[in-house]
């Protein structure tokens, strides 16, 4: 999630841990500690593939955060001696602030790993989107009561858990949603005689009513949306080409197959002029993906390595508006313009 959210998050777990006992500290550390997971990209990675796939990793880790704490908790001990009474709230405040980031991380698309190193998988549930108002203004509100002079402290408290208990409620409406849609897509699918090899679907930006859908299918792919007030007959799918034997020459190549593997196969494969560009279906749309990666280079003796530098796409945000129109009409169209012609719509 975006940082402004896991700020809030963090500082609201944090308070309702131990407000009561150390008043506004809690926020405040709850905050940092709400952020600090994140930090690893700051970290000198050797390269783009690796930032990316290296991102939400040990720092996100749950078993890292249990070995952490009682050194965070030491220290915080260290800067605020009065309070050495509370060590045992102080201990949960600071697990439950690391552990939320992550684990409301793992509710987006990415990818988060959540038990490593016992694993690197990427954990993602891809509920939420990235930025969600919806999810992040209960837990501000109840800030704002937290952080004012002239509030109780009784009802600061209160409003502080009733901001988390709404965003927390927010999230289980989510992954109702999520299961309503994907049954109904499962429907649409079959209906269509459309083979999936594999499916997701996320959020469209700031909202859970209108959620995008991608499924991989036999050498082509599918971009589609879906509302919760469509019918089976209003889920819209759109068919793209991928071409995966580029990949042929240089699959051993490191950064191919960990590509392949963090997009957990929901990728497309496109030579753009002498490149050959490995995109991530999962964020963005068609046309406007997020993480594009050069993997290879057309040459006259074939195709060669690539340098994987991230090919950059700017997203078109002139449909932002008609993603509303969508939710409730299933006519409005959110195919890119640029479809039919640079990503070859079938």
């Amino acid at each position: 999630m975006d940082s402004l959210t896991q700020i809030a998050l963090g500082g609201a777990v944090g308070y309702a841990v131990l407000g009561n006992k150390v008043g506004r500290k809690a926020l405040v550390w709850g905050a940092v500690l709400g952020t600090l997971p994140d930090l690893d990209v700051l970290l000198p990675y050797s390269g783009e593939v690796e930032a990316f796939t290296y991102h939400r990793g040990f720092s996100h880790s749950l078993f890292v955060h249990l070995l952490a704490s009682p050194i965070i908790t030491w220290l915080i001990l260290k800067l605020h001696t009065n309070t050495q009474q509370y060590a045992k709230q102080w201990f949960w405040l600071v697990f439950l602030c690391l552990s939320t980031h992550a684990i409301l991380d793992s509710f987006t698309v990415y990818g988060t790993q959540l038990m490593w190193p016992l694993t690197e998988y990427p954990f993602g549930v891809s509920n939420l989107f990235i930025i969600d108002p919806i999810y992040t203004l209960p837990l501000l509100l109840g800030l704002a009561f937290a952080l004012s002079p002239r509030v109780k402290l009784t009802t600061a408290r209160r409003m502080n858990l009733y901001g988390l208990a709404l965003s927390s409620v927010y999230i289980c409406w989510s992954l109702i949603a999520k299961v309503v849609i994907d049954q109904k897509v499962e429907v649409a699918l079959n209906n269509r005689n459309i083979q999936t090899d594999v499916y997701i679907s996320t959020p469209a930006p700031l909202s859970t009513l209108l959620w995008r859908i991608v499924v991989m299918s036999d050498g082509r792919y599918y971009e589609g949306y879906a509302s919760v007030f469509d019918s089976v007959q209003d889920v819209s799918l759109t068919a793209y080409q991928t071409y995966p034997e580029l990949l042929n020459d240089i699959q051993s190549e490191w950064g191919v197959p960990r590509l392949q593997w963090f997009t957990k196969g929901f990728y497309s494969v496109r030579q753009k002029e002498d490149k050959i560009v490995l995109s991530d279906l999962r964020m963005g749309v068609e046309c406007s993906y997020v993480f594009n990666f050069a993997v290879g280079e057309k040459t006259e003796s074939g195709i060669k390595v690539g340098d994987f530098e991230k090919v950059s796409q700017r997203p078109d945000f002139s449909q932002i508006g008609s993603i509303w129109d969508r939710i409730w009409d299933p006519s409005v169209s959110l195919v890119p313009a640029l479809a039919a012609n640079e990503c070859e719509e079938e």
